[in-house]
């Protein structure tokens, strides 16, 4: 059973005294009983043969293919020639209304939607452009939400679902796009089943949680099926670091040396038959005093070789993770620029070229032509030792959808060093990341060589390993991040019965480690492994949680806002059943049946709502969630009263404790203590814009405006005599440079080239 497409046309029983421009407005989409009354009309898309004239093509026109995004259309239009028309949808046409919830629950969760008003222009548009053309395909986005944004334009121009008006392909490429024009097929309707489940499950959550958030706790909050979820798991693993109590133990390392003067470090692992346990530092200098007497005698040595396999290419998830990881991007600007990247760049010689495939997949497969020319390339460029016997493959998950193939370049013809000119640096970064995985997931296994020798000195044993590499294979182009900067370390050659000394005894005291924070990669890995959302909604969500003030940033790492912890604690305490994993990862699950045909929409939200609105009913009986206000050294400018801290929708802040009789309000500051450059009275302050990027600017605000990205520091530009910055990078280390833009000194920021005019001289470059 499919999702019933019904829309509310009309809500009054006539027209009578509606104007000329709402009756042509309702012209046509609204059946007209023998006395001349309109009636409300629930109609679907399926029956539009049965309520609106059938759509009448002009024969001598040209065939409309309507994609989501500008830039796609061009490079399209540019591949299927003049007889074709290529237009934008822009993305949703069609939308449940934002002033109401949109949903008839009692009436079997039927969505009533509405044309958005903000693209009323292009939606005349694109019904002027389709009475002027002999047929029209929907080239939406491969996945569920392209399909839902394909079966609204198929209502809104008229156009049979029934028919074949669908196209879709992996990638913006002239083979792909012809192979799609020539094999149009029906809308999916499980597909958008799917998809309005979703929407529908979303929208219910928000629009009655939300207020209920406004009501108990404070004004502004929201809150969502995955993105509560996501904040959980942030305060879950705050609350572990906060419980950690951390444990001493000690390691013991010896230098040894070899009869041809060879220095290796071994470390101890047993003590007769057991494996050591060293809690403090007196068992640790025993340890010490007992091995630096005596040498010790090489008992066995172990040379294995090992094989590391190529990793599998990209996946949505696994481009966002690398991409923070290796880029410093975030999952929000990796997949933006890869949605450059996707729909496509000009490139001199080659034209306006999709440089990879789809971005959101979920699949590691590569299709078969690709795969051979890779073999070509790999062969030509590294050698036939650097390409397996087979191709490499690469398992799927169970949840995987395997709608599309892996994130992969669309042509082995244009390397990241051709198309360097015509792209950004940003862009040139991620696509070479695109490149080199791809590359390396279809090469061979690096081989690496494993010493281990076990020395016994006394009752105690000690190991010492090393490795070198051996071959390269993958490695040559690509390299896991954890990998990075790992040098090959290797032991002196020995053999069993050799006799070493030691050259120095190392006891070293540890604490035991709480658990880490989540970074955006690993909090992305978590959410993919836990099948918590899909990886095309982690980049939203991350988004959403810091928009919001849930989380924030330090270093790189997600700290939960007093606010997170106390959103939270309140979804659980009333909605435990919907706010955890397990549901999360159960919907996910019944979503994908949907899309499959082998479970309906209605099941699936009964299921859900039975439940959720037994809880939301018994949550509005619960009193409101109290803060308390927090003292502060600050006094109040206006009356003198002591400031005290207050939480908001944007966080903590600093109130008058006179309130109401003074309202005075102040944003809580950290300073720099570095004197304004503009004023020369206030002091540069670190501020957080509304969407929680970190900015500095004079405390003087408004009089005030001067503002900086860079923390500011205490030291004047020798060339123009401008306050200095610095900006703390990836790898740990800190640059300083002048604030001034237009000063010498400042590096040069590569763009894109726009035109090229010799377009054979850059083909050869």
């Amino acid at each position: 059973m499919s999702i019933k497409r019904s829309i509310v046309i009309g809500e009054k029983d006539d027209t009578k005294g509606a104007t000329k421009k709402e009756e042509r407005r309702l012209e046509g989409k609204v059946a007209v009983s023998a006395k001349g009354k309109t009636k409300p009309v629930m109609q679907a898309v399926g029956d539009l043969a049965k309520t609106l004239p059938p759509r009448t093509f002009n024969p001598d026109g040209k065939t409309l293919v309507i994609v989501e995004s500008p830039a796609k259309s061009k490079t399209i239009e540019k591949f299927l020639g003049p007889d074709y028309v290529v237009k934008a949808s822009m993305g949703h046409l069609r939308d449940l209304p934002k002033s109401q919830l949109g949903i008839d629950i009692e009436n079997g969760f039927v969505p009533r939607y509405a044309n958005l008003m903000t693209r009323k222009k292009l939606i005349e548009e694109l019904q002027a452009e389709a009475d002027e053309s002999k047929a029209i395909l929907l080239a939406t986005d491969p996945d569920r939400e392209g399909e839902a944004i394909s079966w609204h334009l198929a209502y809104i121009l008229n156009v049979d679902e029934a028919s074949k008006c669908r196209i879709t392909f992996n990638e913006i490429t002239k083979h792909a796009v012809a192979e799609a024009i020539s094999a149009p097929r029906t809308i999916d309707k499980n597909m958008v089943d799917a998809q309005q489940a979703r929407r529908m499950l979303d929208r219910i959550v928000g629009y009655k949680l939300s207020p209920l958030l406004w009501k108990k706790i404070c004004k502004g909050l929201s809150a969502g099926r995955v993105q509560s979820v996501a904040v959980r798991l942030i305060c879950e693993r705050e609350r572990e670091i906060q419980a950690f109590v951390p444990e001493e133990y000690w390691s013991v390392e010896g230098q040894y040396e070899t009869a041809n003067k060879e220095i290796f470090t071994a470390e101890l692992t047993h003590k007769g038959q057991e494996k050591i346990s060293i809690p403090n530092e007196a068992m640790a200098m025993a340890i010490q005093a007992d091995l630096a007497k005596q040498t010790a005698e090489v008992m066995s040595v172990d040379r294995r070789k090992r094989s590391r396999k190529a990793p599998a290419p990209f996946t949505t998830s696994t481009l966002q993770q690398e991409g923070v990881r290796k880029l410093n991007f975030g999952a929000k600007r990796t997949m933006m620029i890869a949605q450059h990247l996707y729909e496509g760049l000009e490139i001199g010689g080659y034209g306006h070229v999709g440089l990879i495939t789809y971005m959101r997949t979920d699949s590691t497969r590569i299709a078969q032509e690709m795969q051979s020319a890779a073999k070509e390339y790999i062969i030509n460029h590294f050698g036939k030792e650097y390409y397996p016997a087979k191709p490499n493959v690469f398992g799927t998950k169970e949840s995987s959808q395997d709608a599309h193939e892996a994130i992969r370049p669309t042509s082995l013809e244009l390397p990241p060093k051709m198309v360097e000119p015509f792209l950004s640096r940003d862009e040139l970064k991620l696509y070479t990341l695109i490149w080199n995985r791809f590359m390396a997931s279809q090469m061979t296994p690096q081989q690496s060589e494993i010493v281990t020798a076990q020395l016994a000195c006394g009752e105690y044993t000690l190991r010492a390993s090393g490795s070198k590499v051996i071959f390269k294979g993958f490695t040559e182009v690509y390299e896991d991040t954890k990998k990075e900067g790992e040098e090959p370390k290797l032991i002196p050659s020995m053999e069993a019965g050799q006799v070493v000394t030691n050259t120095a005894i190392d006891p070293q005291q540890h604490f035991t480690q709480p658990p880490a924070r989540y970074s955006e990669a690993s909090l992305i890995k978590t959410l993919e492994e836990q099948g918590i959302g899909r990886p095309s909604t982690y980049a939203p969500i991350i988004d959403t949680i810091m928009t919001r003030n849930y989380v924030e940033k330090q270093d790189k790492q997600f700290i939960p806002t007093e606010l997170g912890f106390v959103v939270v604690d309140f979804l659980i305490a009333h909605f435990e059943k919907f706010i955890n994993v397990d549901f999360t990862v159960h919907l996910e699950k019944d979503l994908d049946e949907i899309a499959s045909g082998e479970e309906t929409y209605q099941d699936v939200l009964n299921e859900f709502y039975s439940v959720f609105a037994k809880e939301l009913e018994e949550a509005n009986e619960v009193e409101r969630v109290k803060i308390a206000d927090e003292e502060s050294d600050e006094v109040c400018d206006l009356c003198g009263s002591p400031m005290v801290y207050k939480f908001g929708r944007f966080g903590r802040f600093l109130a008058c404790s006179n309130f109401p009789e003074c309202k005075n309000t102040k944003p809580i500051t950290v300073s720099t203590g570095v004197t304004c450059p503009k004023c020369q009275e206030g002091t540069i302050v670190e501020r957080k814009s509304k969407r929680g990027r970190v900015f500095y600017g004079c405390d003087r605000y408004p009089a005030c405006d001067f503002t900086l990205w860079n923390k500011p520091i205490n030291e004047t530009c020798e060339t123009c005599g401008s306050i200095m910055t610095e900006k703390t990078y990836k790898n740990g280390t800190t640059k300083k440079f002048c604030s001034n833009e237009n000063c010498p000194t400042q590096p040069k920021k590569r763009t894109r080239k726009k035109k090229v005019e010799d377009n054979e001289d850059n083909k050869e470059a």
